[in-house]
């Protein structure tokens, strides 16, 4: 049985920076429960830039974020332990944790483990929408996935899930999707969205779809999946001003995969074995100025309160959430917390004749507030740069594939050369965060420096 003051269920960056705060406020053990085989949540995944603009910052990928968070956290003394999956909260009995007193059942390889704590911390995330979710007619072939299953396998596992691709969804995710998908070598035939222009910020319009040549259908939807055994095409509609697909505009897009990218929702079930209050609508945990919730000692943070912009954001939300738990279990005053606003990234269509800056967190498309925009817009109308982003092979451990980056930006031409030359690096574990994988040329006669921007350390080794 362990005991601790405070406990944080989920070890994405929302978890990680509140077992920083705990921590840093003076909690005496903290413990933090994830249920993946290492921490760092959905962030190990996203091998993209763009994470730590605000916090750190710095122009980090996913992995890299989470290197840093997890490192914070162990740093300040917190405990983490993986491959803990959380099934239901409850209050403590007198005698077995200081009063009021919260245990927590998780399942382990060891089997149950109870573990009581005088505070709680929930981190638990949010999770996708599915095809279910949305109610798309037609049959139910293989080949339809969420666009986080499909990151999954390209990205840690090495799985193509096709060839040629419909995403329905203009959000980021599945436009970054778009992007990485048609580097690997998928045709993704088009981005299919219901909105009248799209969902994600203006700069991954530029970069994800525009950059590539990918159809962009906004006012639009998939009104019809077809096939038996396999997907074999969907229908698009136009819609009408009530959302209604509009008779007539049908039109038949072969294709052997459907990613959905429809949003994401709170997850939030083990809150609700304690009875913890949800929003009806959002399925958010609701909480008070202090980021408590309506169970007294337990607080939320991050997408499993409110669906955020950015790890950033969830970062600075975490580690408040931290703070004001540890000062429950310490019997002090809790600190009101001012909501985080919103990315100030433009989002939508890019403005036509301008460029808007990817490099820094306000998204400037001019007039620039930086000599970092103003060079970036100057190349962008010359000779374009962009961050390369991609994995390796790796072997010696369970994880077939290593994140690695380029060390600058890239010209963009060269982007498929370097993702070809790339398919035949195999590296051999251990490797760090950092280290050099590959060095190439640029189509220009300049170096390129490929760095590990993930690590082998903590996973299991292959068996």
């Amino acid at each position: 049985m362990k005991k601790c003051d405070v406990l944080i269920i989920g070890a994405g960056p929302g978890g990680l920076a509140a077992a920083e705060g705990a921590k840093k406020y003076g909690a005496g053990r903290v413990i933090v429960l994830e249920r993946d085989s290492r921490p760092g949540g959905i962030l190990n995944q996203c091998i993209h830039d763009g994470f730590g603009l605000v916090r750190y910052n710095s122009q980090l990928t996913g992995p890299e974020y989470a290197i840093r968070a997890v490192r914070e956290a162990l740093t300040e003394g917190a405990e983490i332990l993986t491959s803990r999956h959380v099934i239901s909260i409850a209050k403590a009995k007198a005698e077995d944790a200081a009063d009021p007193g919260f245990m927590a059942t998780c399942i382990s390889e060891e089997g149950l483990e109870e573990i009581y704590a005088k505070a709680i911390v929930m981190a638990t995330g949010c999770r996708e929408r599915t095809r279910g979710a949305i109610s798309i007619p037609g049959s139910r072939p293989a080949g339809v996935f969420t666009a986080g299953v499909v990151q999954n396998f390209v990205n840690l596992r090495n799985i193509m899930p096709g060839n040629k691709v419909v995403i329905l969804g203009s959000g980021d995710v599945g436009m970054i999707m778009a992007r990485r998908l048609s580097l690997e070598g998928a045709q993704v035939k088009a981005v299919i969205e219901i909105m009248p222009q799209p969902a994600g910020l203006a700069r991954n319009v530029s970069q994800c779809i525009y950059d590539y040549g990918i159809p962009l259908y906004c006012g639009h939807t998939v009104s019809k999946i077809n096939g038996s055994k396999r997907l074999t095409s969907v229908e698009v509609s136009e819609l009408d001003g009530k959302m209604r697909p509009v008779p007539g505009t049908e039109q038949v897009i072969e294709c052997d995969t459907l990613v959905i990218s429809a949003g994401l929702i709170p997850e939030n079930e083990v809150a609700k074995t304690i009875d913890i209050a949800l929003d009806e609508k959002t399925n958010g945990v609701i909480t008070d100025s202090f980021l408590q919730t309506s169970v007294p000692g337990i607080f939320s943070c991050g997408n499993s309160r409110k669906i955020l912009d950015l790890a950033d954001f969830v970062s600075e939300q975490g580690e408040a959430a931290g703070s004001n738990a540890a000062a429950f279990a310490l019997g002090r005053e809790l600190s009101v917390w001012q909501e985080t606003p919103g990315s100030s990234m433009e989002k939508g269509y890019p403005q036509e004749g301008v460029v808007t800056c990817i490099f820094c967190p306000k998204g400037c498309s001019g007039p620039y507030q930086c000599s970092r925009g103003e060079e970036f817009a100057r190349r962008e109308k010359t000779d374009p740069v962009r961050f390369l982003t991609t994995t390796v092979r790796v072997s010696g451990y369970e994880a077939k594939l290593l994140a690695v980056r380029s060390q600058r930006p890239v010209l963009k031409r060269d982007m498929k050369m370097i993702i070809g030359a790339l398919a035949e690096v195999s590296v051999d574990a251990p490797v760090n965060c950092g280290d050099e994988i590959a060095r190439l040329t640029a189509s220009d006669g300049e170096e390129i420096r490929i760095i590990a921007s993930g690590s082998t350390e903590g996973l299991p080794l292959k068996v």
